[in-house]
């Protein structure tokens, strides 16, 4: 897939205002200052679509993107936010929650994990509630140009056998990204593409 269009439609935070459009959606999730912005940017070949930011929790409301005219980039809030009061923490949660449970448009949730530290609690925790809720997400391993290909293997199946541990029967999809490399584009808008393709399949 080429990304001819990228624009920013709206943001907000209660899920009832969300676009009307009946496109797909597909969600970005993860923790604070795992390089969702850059991922995003990356992806789109848009140098700031999404803003970057030094400070973790930039991001603290529902954003929508129109991607090529037909379907739509989320960026959500982080998890674990580093900087923020426990109330607002409460509230980006809500509407984080809200927007999961009762989006109909979302095709697919990218749950984005920095693939340099070993499984994180915060991180295992959110893809167990993501399971336990039935939401059809894959897992972005993001900032792979830190790491040699073997640790990047390592880090990888670390995370693949706690899941299987767990309540896992099979692991999930997983992609492995690098936002300074472009590592993984091709891969996930190739997904997203076939994703799509299956979404207008379905209506007609």
């Amino acid at each position: 897939m080429k990304i001819k269009s990228a624009d920013f439609v709206m943001s907000n935070s209660n899920v009832a205002n969300c676009p009307k459009d009946h496109l797909p959606e597909y969600a970005f999730i993860g923790r604070s200052n795992v390089g969702k912005s850059s991922l995003i940017n990356m992806l789109t070949q848009r140098k700031s679509l999404a803003k970057t930011s030094g400070r973790p929790g930039k991001t603290q409301l529902i954003n929508h993107f129109k991607i090529n005219e037909n379907w739509f980039l989320v960026d959500l809030p982080g998890y674990g936010y580093a900087r923020v009061s426990k109330k607002d923490k409460k509230t980006f949660q809500k509407y984080i929650t809200d927007y999961f449970i009762e989006r109909r448009q979302l095709v697919c949730a990218f749950v984005l994990i920095d693939i340099r530290h070993e499984p994180q609690k915060v991180d295992m925790e959110f893809l167990e509630w993501m399971g336990e809720n039935q939401i059809p997400f894959c897992m972005i391993f993001t900032k792979a140009d830190k790491l040699k290909p073997k640790a990047i293997e390592n880090h990888v199946n670390a995370y693949i056998k706690e899941l299987l541990e767990g309540v896992w029967e099979e692991a999930p999809n997983y992609f492995v990204t690098s936002s300074t490399n472009g590592m993984g584009q091709e891969e996930l808008l190739s997904f997203i593409d076939e994703l799509n393709t299956n979404f207008f399949k379905a209506l007609t």
